[in-house]
């Protein structure tokens, strides 16, 4: 019974770990991922110092993840205008999607900086190991919010979070 209990505890806290917690705080680290078009940039250098950052990691065959930025588009102008708040969203598709990925975005229209992260090494070295996930960087470059998962209406959790980071 015991040992039970404990590896239902010890599972639960791995879970815990895995769904990319522990990160608020944390700097956003300095790795190179691809532009839309293929152009390597260090992820940390397009933060720009100032402006907060909803960043989510998506993929094409994922649809809560295009479901949670389809819901952000009409959002998106006013984080930006009210919050000087960005939207990135991630791709997590492998290089053989790239095509998929860069087709999807032009069909969608979305309004957001679009990056790939095909080997996942941006999500390895986060410590994400689920999509969709969201978080917050503020001015400084630290991550301060963290959501796994996606139910709808959760995309106006992430803007009572950038509007509490404004009255900072």
């Amino acid at each position: 019974m015991k040992k039970g209990i404990l590896l239902t505890l010890m599972t639960m806290i791995a879970a815990m770990g895995y769904a990319g917690g522990g990160n608020e705080g944390r700097e956003v680290p300095s790795i190179q991922v691809e532009d839309i078009n293929g152009k390597k940039v260090d992820f940390k250098a397009v933060l720009m110092p100032g402006k907060l950052y909803v960043v989510c990691f998506w993929a094409t065959w994922c649809v809560p993840c295009k479901q949670e930025l389809t819901n952000m588009v009409d959002l998106a102008p006013k984080w930006k205008e009210n919050f000087k708040a960005e939207v990135i969203a991630v791709s997590t598709d492998d290089s053989r999607a790239k095509a998929k990925v860069k087709a999807f975005v032009a069909g969608e229209s979305w309004p957001y900086t679009i990056f790939l992260d095909q080997n996942q090494d941006l999500m390895r070295i986060l410590g994400i190991q689920s999509i969709p996930f969201a978080m917050i960087i503020d001015d400084q470059g630290k991550i301060v919010y963290t959501h796994n998962a996606y139910v709808e209406g959760d995309e106006f959790e992430i803007e009572n979070k950038l509007a509490a980071l404004q009255k900072k």
